[in-house]
């Protein structure tokens, strides 16, 4: 059997050796992602393309032979040390201070290009939503394989040489096919007889059980077996993310670039790793409304603030498409943290009593300026989900300032953890 690999190798290389390399400087690479995406723009954040990587990272393991016990090293061109004595710092340039820039010769990084699809498993390999535990049968099932007993006819591939050997023993017994040994025994019988009519008797019966032999075959037609494998319906996961975000006017540009960064990273996560994830997008200012993905992500809007608008009206989609008992639900809010003070209760008790008990993780994003200092005091939004995460709800909140922020804080947020918890410090 010849199998015969006729996967496209891109860019021309080879798609073993590229993939080979991309196991063994992983950690590397996923570092040098990491960089490429805090100043890359909205849309082409998870396009791929060229990333550089350290040469000193790329070195291979070896082995070598040691020499046995304890030896003297001497090292060529030594002309002028002995044993015990300290030898001082080379000079360098300007009276041993070091290099300024442009100064002496330097070792180039290696750069290496990413396609889009590596990029993303490089970006999502250690992500996960947390809690992912409602399983139904959707309405677009999977199916899967199983066993289902034995069939007469199908795939060689199949074959189940267990039950065909049973079977063809069971025949050959009820059948009484000679065996070999009796055949064996027969003719020592016939050699060592010395009587030629006994000589004859013993031949006439060789031939009756050989020509039976070869009536009687030892494995035929009738006694092979396949294994049967039907499709049964296999329980998917069911989930919906929502996505609220702040856009009045108290958000500036770049709390509405950080934002929406942030909600970039999640949807593509979403619908790179997960089949049945539905997102609703919602946005607000003192009104709320569910809208497309292109509306969210780039249409211009402004206003007041009412948070409790974006959760009033995730609760109501929530009742009306997503039933809590079917449907893992998850939640995503990024505001500036400004909220109306005669809205600060209503949205303590939507959150408190009628989001969060539906839901398996809920986190919440607060964009601020870029030189803002998160110890600074806290914005009423942020003090109230402090108090509520206490709670031990299923809700983490995070500041974000920075563009470099944005993938830490998102990692933070969605990565795999051992015997997950509802409730992330």
């Amino acid at each position: 059997m010849h199998i015969v690999d006729r996967r496209l190798n891109p860019r021309g290389k080879s798609l073993e050796n590229r993939q080979r390399f991309l196991r063994r400087v992983k950690g590397t690479v996923q570092q040098a992602v990491k960089r490429s995406l805090q100043n890359r723009n909205i849309r082409d954040v998870l396009d791929g393309g060229e990333i550089s990587l350290p040469i000193d990272g790329m070195a291979e393991p070896s082995l070598r032979r040691g020499g046995d016990g304890i030896t003297d090293q001497i090292l060529p061109g030594n002309r002028a040390f002995v044993e015990g004595d300290i030898i001082p710092r080379p000079p360098g340039r300007n009276g041993g201070k070091p290099k300024e820039a442009g100064e002496g010769d330097g070792e180039d990084g290696f750069r290496f290009v990413l396609t889009r699809e590596e990029f993303l498993d490089v970006f999502l390999d250690d992500l996960e939503l947390p809690d992912l535990a409602k399983r139904r049968l959707s309405e677009t099932e999977e199916e899967s394989p199983i066993r289902a007993g034995y069939s007469v006819s199908g795939s060689p591939s199949n074959i189940a040489v267990g039950r065909t050997t049973r079977l063809a023993m069971m025949r050959r017994v009820a059948l009484h096919r000679p065996r070999a040994e009796e055949l064996e025994a027969l003719q020592r019988q016939i050699e060592e007889c010395k009587d030629d009519e006994s000589r004859l008797a013993l031949e006439a019966k060789l031939k009756s059980l050989t020509e039976k032999t070869r009536r009687i075959p030892y494995i035929d037609p009738l006694d092979v077996r396949y294994r049967r494998f039907e499709n049964e319906p296999k329980p998917v996961a069911k989930a919906v993310m929502f996505c609220l975000m702040d856009v009045s006017g108290s958000m500036s540009e770049h709390m509405k670039d950080l934002a929406k960064r942030f909600y970039l990273l999640l949807y593509l996560f979403l619908s790179k790793r997960y089949k049945k994830v539905e997102i609703v997008f919602i946005r607000h200012t003192d009104k709320a409304e569910e809208v497309d993905e292109e509306t969210f992500f780039y249409g211009p809007a402004t206003g007041g603030t009412l948070v409790s608008s974006a959760l009033a009206a995730m609760r109501a989609i929530i009742a009306a498409r997503f039933d809590p008992t079917e449907w893992n639900i998850y939640g995503a809010q990024a505001s500036d943290g400004d909220n109306s003070h005669s809205d600060g209760n209503l949205t303590g008790q939507l959150l408190r009593h009628e989001i969060l008990p539906q839901c398996q993780y809920f986190a919440y994003i607060e964009v601020g300026e870029e030189s803002g200092d998160s110890s600074a005091s806290r914005s009423p939004l942020w003090t109230l989900y402090q108090g509520i995460r206490s709670e031990l709800l299923p809700l983490s909140i995070r500041k974000v300032c920075r563009r470099n922020e944005i993938f830490p804080v998102f990692h933070d947020l969605f990565q795999k953890r051992d015997g997950q918890s509802k409730v992330t410090p």
